[in-house]
């Protein structure tokens, strides 16, 4: 050689650097046809030494590669020494050559370190092992099945066929339940459609319901309500049944010798000298009040007709067309008035006709006080007074005009009791 070239390797499993033996050049053709001769690999041989194998795997070294070493990184080799780098020594190129027939031969890429020999050795010692229990094991399982003398071959033949037939029948048993998966999946699928409609249906009932509920509740609030207002109603209409209108709007009672509508005194006393305007107003107050009397018992009076008009109500006397004012002025005693007592004479006239109509209807029906031309007689006592002014005195005047009054709120209870519901 022109000078010393020093060739470093590499371990394919390690890593580590690698000086070969100068001898190892020197093989000869024939040693190289053996190491090319195909060796028996077991897959499971090969995947029990890959699950052995170290962490680091570098692949098999080819001297194609060398030429790009500089480049390829791991699978190069180093050319140390003073010499030329460009071409290899015939050495080199021997050994190269060897590595890449051994690693194309085996499942183990070359070249080795002497640990990583020495542990594959052992990896590959233990499978061998374990492969002669298992030849030993089958050697002893045919002498046992060859020395059986009671082996029936027609049995295990009908035990094949049955076990074929048992095969065939789950497979379409299988077939069947696949299908019937099938549709129990499709029968799934359409729960899940017909779940995800309830819900939604769900959800939408809800949603109504409370809205449903409240409008339940508001109404339920005011038909409550409704109900206490009935129920006000009510028991204010039969407290109202129970009043008597006539006696509500006209209140007759008596205040001392005088007798009182409305609060209004009717007459006149030496020692209570009442104002006409009272007295006129007392006298309308009655007048109205015989009228809606008489509506209410659709009475119509013979020879007469009241009109009441406040504190100037009169008579209307229907056969002669005479006004008589039922209302008078000045004093009492130089009150010189006939067509006032007339008026007063013709209202007790239409009160009497009122009694007597009472009568017809209802028999058995007394006033507590006589009636007859202008007069009330009192029962009591046997004495009569007049309801005139003229050549009367203010005591009997206003002691008639309080029977009179007495007379009228009888009348108001009796129509008040025939048009009261019970």
């Amino acid at each position: 050689m022109a000078g010393n070239v020093n060739v470093s390797f590499v371990c394919q499993r390690c890593l580590q650097p690698l000086f070969l033996d100068p001898t190892f050049g020197n093989v000869d053709e024939h040693r190289k046809a053996e190491l090319s001769v195909p060796l028996f690999s077991s897959p499971e041989a090969d995947l029990d030494l890959q699950e052995a194998s170290f962490d680091h795997f570098v692949p098999a070294f080819h001297l194609s590669d060398s030429e790009n070493g500089s480049q390829n990184g791991s699978n190069s080799f180093t050319i140390l020494g003073d010499g030329e780098t460009s071409n290899l020594s015939q050495q080199m190129k021997r050994a190269v050559n060897i590595f890449d027939i051994i690693s194309g031969n085996t499942e183990i890429n070359h070249p080795l370190c002497e640990e990583c020999t020495d542990t594959l050795l052992d990896i590959m010692d233990q499978h061998l092992r374990m492969i002669d229990d298992d030849c030993l094991h089958y050697k002893l399982y045919l002498q046992k099945l060859n020395k059986t003398e009671d082996f029936d071959l027609q049995a295990l033949t009908k035990e094949l066929e049955d076990l074929q037939e048992e095969e065939i029948r789950l497979t379409d048993e299988l077939k069947s339940l696949q299908e019937e998966e099938k549709k129990v999946d499709e029968d799934i699928v359409k729960a899940e459609k017909e779940k995800e409609r309830l819900e939604t249906d769900e959800e939408r009932f809800w949603r109504e319901y409370n809205k449903y509920s409240r409008e339940k509740f508001v109404l339920e609030d005011e038909f409550r309500s409704l109900d206490y207002q009935l129920n006000y109603a009510q028991v204010h209409l039969e407290r109202l049944k129970k009043n008597n209108v006539f006696n509500t709007t006209f209140h007759i009672w008596h205040k001392g010798h005088f007798g009182t509508i409305n609060n209004f005194r009717l007459g006149r006393l030496p020692t209570a000298p009442v104002d006409w305007s009272e007295i006129n107003a007392a006298w309308g107050q009655t007048t109205l009040l015989l009228v809606s009397l008489a509506r209410k018992c659709n009475l119509t009076f013979e020879r007469y007709r009241l009109i009441p008009y406040g504190s100037h109500s009169y008579v209307e006397v229907l056969g002669d067309h005479k006004e008589l004012p039922l209302h008078g002025s000045g004093g009492f005693r130089f009150l010189l008035n006939p067509k006032f007592d007339s008026a007063m004479v013709a209202f007790l006239d239409c009160l009497q006709q009122f009694k007597e109509e009472v009568e017809k209807r209802k028999s058995g029906f007394n006033l507590p006080y006589r009636m007859e031309k202008g007069k009330i007689k009192d029962s009591g006592t046997g004495k009569s007074y007049s309801i005139t002014i003229q050549f009367n005195s203010e005591e009997q005047w206003t002691k008639a005009l309080k029977l009179m009054l007495t007379n009228l709120k009888w009348l108001v209870t009796w129509v008040s009791s025939q048009f009261t519901p019970e």
